[in-house]
């Protein structure tokens, strides 16, 4: 099978996912690393075999036939359009931009382009069973989910004033979780939140702390709830209720192992953050990215999926603020 050349814009936190996937890959080459930091850039060209460029230099390269966007969130609107209109096929880390009128205003751009949004829940198998044995009716007709979405511990406050807050940068995969599984758009949002892990981050403007409910026209209910301290791990659950039973996706311990004595039961513990929990999802996210370049597949996570996700996440930021339902 011949290689794609692909390019990897970002060598943060993402990249560091994303870049040596995309180096491990069947069909895929990493050809370049763009990074504003040359010691970052430096760093992932020479883990992956790389060679390190400026965007214009990567996109400028007709033997480059696709580009992932792991940029600050700021700049993933900016990075995947000049990569589009260049004719490239697209991966792109979520939120697609933190401000929905610009996302809403690059809608002719997107029309037929190959592009991938990094929704990578979608990829998980335990999620993806949930969703075949919902879609199979084992449960009757769903009625309602309870996602639980709760990160180990808080990031550092300096995160905060560029993340886009809680609901765009944390909640946002739980929204397009729900659209996912309730099989419907929810149209009415209500939203409260708190700050009880770090009094810095409300300082700051956000919050850490939150319940959301979703409902749908035909009447279906999700509450999501979220904080960014667990305390015990990176407790990733969905729970799935309907007119015949109930499903559910819990956690991944790190093995099945259990101990039994006369104190009780001891088991290992759960995965701690998302580089471990998703692991799988994230490589199966960049192999379906191959296929798309390859003009083979139909992208899964889209355009459109993140606008309706920022809807979401911009519908619960008013909600909290002004301590009502929204309507949509």
């Amino acid at each position: 099978m011949e290689r794609i050349n692909v390019a990897l814009v970002g060598a943060g936190r993402m990249g560091q996912v994303h870049g040596p996937n995309a180096a491990r890959m069947p069909g895929l080459h990493l050809r370049y690393v763009v990074d504003p930091r040359p010691d970052a850039a430096a760093a992932m060209a020479a883990a992956t075999g790389a060679e390190t460029a400026t965007l214009e230099e990567a996109l400028a390269d007709p033997s480059v036939g696709g580009v992932l966007v792991c940029s600050s969130t700021d700049q993933h609107l900016a990075n995947a359009l000049q990569a589009v209109m260049a004719g490239k096929a697209v991966f792109c880390e979520k939120p697609i931009d933190l401000d929905l009128q610009k996302a809403l205003a690059a809608q002719p751009q997107f029309a037929g382009a190959r592009f991938v949004l990094g929704f990578n829940r979608r990829y998980d198998p335990h999620f993806l069973a949930l969703k075949q044995r919902l879609d199979a009716g084992v449960v009757g007709q769903l009625e309602s989910l309870h996602i639980v979405n709760h990160d180990p511990a808080a990031p550092s406050p300096h995160f905060i004033p560029t993340s886009g807050g809680l609901f765009k940068d944390f909640s946002i995969h739980d929204l397009d979780m729900a659209r996912w599984m309730l099989g419907e758009e929810p149209v009415e949002v209500f939203a409260t939140a708190s700050c009880l892990v770090n009094p810095e981050i409300g300082r700051l403007g956000d919050v850490d702390t939150a319940r959301t409910v979703l409902k749908t026209a035909s009447g279906k209910l999700c509450v999501i709830s979220n904080t960014r301290r667990s305390g015990y791990g990176y407790d990733q659950r969905i729970e799935a209720f309907g007119s015949r039973g109930m499903a559910t996706a819990g956690n991944v311990s790190r093995d099945t192992v259990q101990a039994l004595d006369e104190r009780g039961a001891t088991a290992a513990p759960i995965a701690y953050a998302f580089p471990e929990r998703y692991a799988e999802s994230y490589r199966a996210q960049i192999a379906h990215f191959a296929e798309v370049a390859r003009g083979i597949a139909q992208p899964r996570t889209h355009y459109a999926g993140g606008i309706a996700a920022l809807v979401l996440a911009e519908a619960c930021q008013q909600s909290m603020c002004e301590g009502r339902p929204v309507q949509l």
